[in-house]
């Protein structure tokens, strides 16, 4: 048994001062008041909250290949999941994308074998401190996407698949001068050079997205257990398509018509929280501040940052209540993700837990707990 007191719980509707019974590996008891047992781990007044619940981060990726070069997949994994245990994410989907070959400079961005041999190679040696699932990011424009998919889809730890088309001129690259800005970072780009690129992109997408669209929203709903999502819509068609493909989240809608839509459709709506921490949408689409306080996001992703995702969280809380904030990193994902034992702090949950400090505008994780076990 552990007792955790002298700690701001941060519950469904409110945050108390109390004291926490974990036990087996799960939230024994939750009590206002401090308990005076020696063996009571004391918080100083810090918050605990449940572990954070990412749905979609690409930091894994940055991990396999952090520069021009392929690091090992299971090294990779660990390093990753370092900075995970550090953002106090304690359940993480790593997204994978499919379907992009070699990014902007060249460089190969096939990374599903290298993280399915790290998955099996970290389920016989342990070690992850969270707990982690795979999230395929399938780029619809590409030829070969459903062999690819194909030959990973029965994985065990698959759990989610989103429909991507970054075609420029669309979605989240409809701006094609702020997609050249975003390529010249990387170098000078010529007209003709970029002119040819997006010509080729857009053939790409004219002669592949629609069928493989089609083809891989059936396999989704033939692998029952695997959730579908959609990718930064922009307009009521792209919800209506979502909808009748089985979709059950909206990722990352990049216009405010998108976002009301896909809350009034039933669509888990999940904003990016470097969007928050930011200001704004690096890619100038909808602005995440702005849509909450609309009453449109259901859920956030760090994307990109995993450090984002808790300070998102806290920094929304200046202007909804905390309990609401927090649940939009923790509760809400768990639901979206089909993870009912997760992602709140009451008697009878899994006892993922983290403890927190809000220093200066910035979150510091102290403490983090997977099922009881400290594992950061």
């Amino acid at each position: 048994m552990m007792i955790l007191t002298n700690c701001r719980i941060v519950l469904d509707r409110e945050v108390i001062t109390g004291t926490a019974v974990i036990e087996d590996g799960l939230i024994a008891d939750v009590q206002p008041g401090i308990s005076s047992l020696p063996a009571a781990i004391d918080f100083e007044g810090r918050l605990l909250t449940a572990g954070l619940v990412e749905l979609h981060t690409d930091n894994l990726e940055k991990h396999i290949r952090p520069r021009a070069t392929r690091w090992p997949g299971l090294m990779a994994l660990y390093a990753h999941d370092a900075v995970i245990r550090g953002a106090g994410i304690t359940t993480v989907l790593d997204a994978i994308c499919i379907g992009v070959d070699r990014d902007f400079a060249g460089q190969s961005r096939d990374f599903v074998e290298d993280t399915v041999a790290a998955f099996d190679a970290a389920k016989n040696n342990g070690g992850l401190a969270a707990e982690h699932y795979l999230h395929f990011r399938c780029e619809l424009p590409h030829p070969h996407l459903l062999a690819n998919f194909d030959r990973v889809a029965a994985h065990p730890a698959l759990r989610l698949v989103s429909l991507m088309d970054h075609t420029p001129g669309q979605r989240q690259t409809a701006d094609l001068a702020k997609l050249r800005q975003d390529y010249e970072k990387m170098g000078p780009v010529s007209d003709a050079w970029f002119d040819a690129t997006v010509a080729k992109e857009r053939e790409l997408q004219a002669t592949h997205a629609d069928s493989n669209r089609e083809a891989m929203a059936a396999r989704v709903r033939e692998l029952s257990s695997i959730i579908l999502a959609s990718h930064d819509d922009s307009c009521a068609a792209h919800i209506e398509q979502a909808v009748a493909e089985g979709a059950s989240i909206s990722e990352f809608p990049t216009t405010l018509e998108a976002a009301r839509l896909a809350k009034e459709s039933g669509l888990v709506t999940v904003m990016g929280a470097p969007n928050i921490v930011l200001g704004g949408s690096q890619s100038g689409n909808l602005c995440a501040k702005q849509a909450v306080e609309l009453g449109l996001v259901d859920a956030f992703s760090s994307d990109y940052a995993p450090v984002s995702l808790l300070n998102a969280a806290l920094q929304l809380s200046e202007i909804i209540p905390l309990p609401t904030a927090m649940a939009m990193v923790t509760s809400a994902p768990a639901a979206a993700a089909g993870f009912p034992d997760r992602g709140r702090i009451a008697p009878g949950m899994r006892a993922d837990l983290i403890e927190v400090s809000w220093r200066n505008g910035i979150a510091c994780v102290h403490k983090v707990w997977r099922e009881g076990v400290r594992v950061g």
